[in-house]
C-alpha cells in the first residue's frame, strides 16, 4: 500500500470541489486505508480525499462518539440544527493551528458505504457533526478557515506564515 502525502495550505487544492464517486470497488477500498493510515500518521480524526489532493468525495472520520473509524462516500447534508456550537477546529493540512469555529451542534446526513450501499439519514451531533461539517465543508473546496472572521483569519494566517 503506498502511502498518501498530505498537502499543506495554502495549496489551490483546497479551493477545489470534489467529485462524486461512481467506482465501489478494491481502489476505493484502498484509498479509504491510505487516507486513513494518512490521517493516524498525521495526527488527526479526520481527513478527505481533497486532502491529498485527490478530488472525490470521501471522509474518513476516527472518532469514539462514531464507534472508531467511518468511512463516508459521497456525504451530504440534509438538514442542519438552528441550535450551534462553538469548538476550536484545526487541519491536518495547518498542523499545530486552531481557532473557534461556529456551527449548527447537530445535522442530518445522507451519504455511501464503501461497497456502494446507501445510508439516507443518519443523525450526528455535538463533536461528530461538527468533524463532518468541517471534512464536507473541505469536499466543497472550503478550507475551515473561511468560517472565521476576517480578524481572526488574518491573525492565524500571520502565524502559519511565521512558522512556515
Amino acid at each position: 500500500m503506498t502511502s498518501l502525502t498530505i498537502l499543506r495550505y495554502p495549496h489551490a487544492a483546497f479551493a477545489t470541489p470534489c467529485l462524486p464517486v461512481t467506482a465501489f470497488d478494491a481502489d476505493l477500498e484502498d484509498l479509504a486505508d491510505r487516507l486513513y493510515q494518512a490521517m493516524i500518521a498525521a495526527p488527526g480524526v479526520g481527513i478527505t480525499a481533497a486532502h491529498c489532493g485527490i478530488f472525490q468525495r470521501i471522509v474518513i472520520l476516527d472518532l469514539p462518539e462514531l464507534g472508531g473509524r467511518r468511512d463516508f462516500i459521497n456525504p451530504e447534508i440534509l438538514s442542519a440544527s438552528e441550535e450551534t456550537m462553538t469548538h476550536v477546529e484545526g487541519s491536518v493540512s495547518m498542523p499545530g493551528f486552531t481557532e473557534e469555529v461556529t456551527r449548527p451542534r447537530s445535522i442530518i446526513l445522507r451519504y455511501q458505504r464503501p461497497d456502494g450501499s446507501p445510508v439516507e439519514e443518519e443523525s450526528l451531533s455535538d463533536f461528530a457533526a461538527i468533524c463532518m461539517q468541517h471534512e464536507i465543508d473541505q469536499l466543497d473546496g472550503i478550507f475551515w478557515i473561511k468560517r472565521l472572521s476576517r480578524l481572526k483569519r488574518e491573525r492565524l494566517l500571520k502565524r502559519w506564515q511565521k512558522a512556515g
